[in-house]
């Protein structure tokens, strides 16, 4: 019998060092073992975060961030690719067809660059046709643009002292729009009509399709006198060019990217169009954008396009096609330094200076933000704490109110950086 007990003891010993062996190991006592796909909350049971290499950091943090009730009424695409590295750093749900919201003026800005080129100019002309007599001209004012986003009064005033210099002050004749570079459409497809949308016309001022009257206007304050009326029509090829005013390609990118201009993108997508044939369409532009798409890799008929400021509801692309185009742009020497200028910086300028204040990622990212009912959006780049560029694009669809999507982009990046 005592035998039997000295056994039952010996082995209970046995036993209770095992489990203490396992427990200890479970709480922490062999830390310098960290499980390869250890939990976002369990790191600190572990080893601290900070001390774990950048790239198992960074999942760790945006593991954590992806997760919560936020996500499970909503949907999500992110990626992060480390631009110097040549690797993907973290997806999920980079597929997901989505819509953009403005983060669409990236593909605009990135196809202008390439196709059109960081010194292309806008251009808007004045000419007469017709005869010249004392003090008065017998003809017509043509007044002929390529949809120059930028056109103020004192550009305009600027055209009409080509005419008082010709010590006129008299016009028999009318003042004619010529809308010839661009099909015009009232509105671009998917447009709501009831929005407070700008007007589609290669002669635009102020947001408005209103050039003959401004002129006319400016003449007035000249001095010149106009019997003709405000028309329509065709610049004659023999008319006289009087003066023309030239904006560089860079300056309208700057207002698209910067404060999210609508307006100005859809500018640019008409002059990438015309590169193609006149009269411009949205449809050509479209073309080059698809045949870009297809450059970088990917199939531009599994992305839907409509316009290109991204008002349209009906734009789908991915964060996985988003990613790839600033890839693209970033190894391109022709566009880069031109995209990289004109994109809102966190915390400092543009539709982010608010953004990421007293964080990692002040004066660090520079994105494209988005905004539709129920669409938020953030996409650019940022440098790691290892001094590499990356890429990344966060597309967040049916939030209801942008103050959550916000918050949890501004995290994204702010882990991006740390």
């Amino acid at each position: 019998m005592k035998h039997k007990l000295r056994i039952f003891f010996w082995a209970a010993v046995a036993i209770g060092i095992v489990v203490n062996y396992f427990a200890g190991a479970h709480a922490g006592g062999r830390s310098d073992v960290v499980p390869s796909e250890v939990g976002a909350a369990d790191y600190a049971d572990t080893i601290p975060i900070d001390s774990l290499p950048y790239a198992e950091r960074l999942r760790l943090r945006l593991d954590s961030l992806c997760t919560g009730e936020f996500f499970i009424q909503t949907q999500l695409g992110l990626m992060v690719y480390d631009l110097d590295a040549g690797r993907v750093l973290y997806a999920l749900g980079e597929k997901q067809l989505l819509r953009p919201a403005s983060t669409l003026k990236l593909l605009t800005a990135i196809t202008a660059l390439d196709r059109l080129g960081s010194n292309y100019q806008y251009r808007t002309e004045l000419y007469f046709s017709g005869d010249c007599g004392m003090n008065a001209l017998y003809g017509d004012i043509y007044i002929k643009g390529t949809m120059d986003p930028t056109l103020e009064k004192a550009d305009i005033e600027r055209l009409v002292e080509s005419i008082t210099a010709l010590q006129t002050d008299t016009i028999h004749g009318n003042i004619v729009a010529d809308r010839s570079f661009m099909d015009s459409p009232p509105l671009g497809r998917g447009w709501c009509w009831d929005d407070d949308n700008p007007a589609l016309t290669p002669l635009v001022y102020q947001r408005k399709d209103n050039i003959t009257e401004v002129l006319r206007q400016c003449m007035t304050e000249h001095d010149i006198v106009v019997t003709g009326n405000n028309t329509t029509g065709t610049t004659p090829e023999d008319a006289v060019l009087l003066a023309e005013r030239h904006t560089p390609l860079t300056a309208v990118l700057m207002t698209m990217l910067k404060e999210s201009d609508n307006l100005y993108a859809e500018s640019v997508l008409y002059n990438l169009g015309g590169s193609t044939r006149l009269p411009a369409t949205a449809d050509a532009a479209i073309a080059h954008e698809r045949a870009l798409i297809r450059r970088t890799g990917l199939n531009p008929d599994d992305y839907e396009l409509a316009d290109g400021s991204g008002l349209s509801p009906y734009n789908y692309l991915s964060a996985e096609c988003e990613v790839f185009l600033l890839r693209y742009a970033y190894h391109d020497a022709r566009i880069f330094p031109s995209l990289y200028r004109a994109l809102p910086k966190a915390g400092t300028d543009g539709t982010l200076k608010w953004r990421m204040q007293n964080t990692l990622a002040e004066d660090n990212v520079r994105a494209k933000t988005g905004t539709l009912t129920g669409v938020s959006t953030l996409a650019g780049y940022c440098f790691s704490p290892e001094g590499h560029m990356l890429a990344f694009a966060i597309l967040n669809q049916g939030v209801i109110g942008r103050r959550r999507a916000h918050a949890f982009q501004d995290a994204v990046c702010v882990a991006l950086c740390k």
